[in-house]
Protein backbone atom coordinates (compact mmCIF):
# COMPACT_ATOMS: atom_id res chain seq x y z
CA UNK A 1 0.00 0.00 0.00
CA UNK A 2 0.91 3.07 -1.18
CA UNK A 3 1.17 6.01 1.82
CA UNK A 4 -0.12 9.36 -0.06
CA UNK A 5 -0.82 12.63 1.33
CA UNK A 6 -4.52 13.31 1.85
CA UNK A 7 -6.56 16.52 0.77
CA UNK A 8 -10.18 16.72 1.80
CA UNK A 9 -12.70 18.23 -0.54
CA UNK A 10 -15.49 17.51 -2.51
CA UNK A 11 -15.54 13.63 -4.11
CA UNK A 12 -14.48 14.02 -7.51
CA UNK A 13 -13.28 10.07 -8.44
CA UNK A 14 -10.11 8.51 -7.10
CA UNK A 15 -7.79 11.18 -7.44
CA UNK A 16 -3.76 10.33 -7.06
CA UNK A 17 -1.38 13.19 -8.15
CA UNK A 18 2.50 11.30 -8.63
CA UNK A 19 4.67 15.21 -8.11
CA UNK A 20 7.59 16.19 -7.76
CA UNK A 21 8.24 18.78 -4.84
CA UNK A 22 10.41 21.21 -6.85
CA UNK A 23 8.73 20.62 -9.88
CA UNK A 24 6.83 23.75 -10.99
CA UNK A 25 3.95 21.82 -13.13
CA UNK A 26 3.29 19.29 -10.41
CA UNK A 27 2.79 22.43 -8.39
CA UNK A 28 0.33 24.23 -10.61
CA UNK A 29 -1.34 20.81 -10.79
CA UNK A 30 -1.75 20.60 -6.99
CA UNK A 31 -2.59 24.37 -7.13
CA UNK A 32 -5.79 23.78 -9.69
CA UNK A 33 -6.85 20.40 -7.54
CA UNK A 34 -7.12 22.94 -4.23
CA UNK A 35 -8.61 25.74 -6.12
CA UNK A 36 -11.25 22.90 -7.71
CA UNK A 37 -11.93 22.11 -3.96
CA UNK A 38 -11.99 18.10 -4.87
CA UNK A 39 -10.26 15.81 -2.11
CA UNK A 40 -7.08 13.85 -3.51
CA UNK A 41 -4.54 11.92 -2.89
CA UNK A 42 -0.62 12.81 -3.82
CA UNK A 43 3.15 12.16 -2.98
CA UNK A 44 6.08 14.37 -4.05
CA UNK A 45 8.56 11.20 -4.99
CA UNK A 46 11.39 12.67 -5.03
CA UNK A 47 11.12 12.82 -0.93
CA UNK A 48 10.87 9.32 -0.61
CA UNK A 49 13.69 6.68 -0.38
CA UNK A 50 14.05 3.29 -0.45
CA UNK A 51 11.58 0.24 -1.53
CA UNK A 52 9.06 2.87 -0.60
CA UNK A 53 10.32 4.99 -3.62
CA UNK A 54 10.00 2.18 -6.00
CA UNK A 55 6.79 1.29 -5.31
CA UNK A 56 5.25 4.55 -5.47
CA UNK A 57 7.44 4.54 -9.22
CA UNK A 58 6.44 0.60 -10.01
CA UNK A 59 2.93 2.49 -10.02
CA UNK A 60 3.55 5.15 -12.17
CA UNK A 61 5.12 3.10 -14.47
CA UNK A 62 2.20 1.33 -14.84
CA UNK A 63 -0.22 4.81 -15.60
CA UNK A 64 2.63 6.62 -17.32
CA UNK A 65 5.53 4.38 -19.14
CA UNK A 66 7.95 7.42 -19.82
CA UNK A 67 7.64 8.08 -15.81
CA UNK A 68 7.31 12.38 -16.19
CA UNK A 69 5.89 14.33 -14.24
CA UNK A 70 3.08 15.34 -13.06
CA UNK A 71 0.60 11.98 -13.30
CA UNK A 72 -2.31 12.55 -12.31
CA UNK A 73 -4.73 9.03 -12.07
CA UNK A 74 -8.75 10.16 -12.06
CA UNK A 75 -10.44 6.89 -11.28
CA UNK A 76 -8.86 4.83 -14.35
CA UNK A 77 -7.64 7.70 -16.72
CA UNK A 78 -4.39 9.40 -16.67
CA UNK A 79 -3.37 12.94 -17.63
CA UNK A 80 0.41 13.80 -17.73
CA UNK A 81 1.88 16.84 -17.50
CA UNK A 82 -0.18 20.16 -16.42
CA UNK A 83 -3.15 20.00 -18.77
CA UNK A 84 -5.40 22.73 -17.48
CA UNK A 85 -8.25 22.69 -19.80
CA UNK A 86 -8.41 18.57 -19.91
CA UNK A 87 -7.84 18.43 -15.93
CA UNK A 88 -11.22 20.73 -15.29
CA UNK A 89 -13.37 18.65 -17.98
CA UNK A 90 -12.73 15.31 -16.12
CA UNK A 91 -13.51 16.99 -12.78
CA UNK A 92 -16.76 18.97 -13.99
CA UNK A 93 -18.32 15.69 -15.33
Amino acid sequence: MIKMNHIEGTNSGNIQLFALSTCIWCKKTKKLLDLLGVSYDYVFVDLLKGEEKQQVLDELYKWNPRGSFPTMVIDDNCIVGFKEDQIRERLSQ
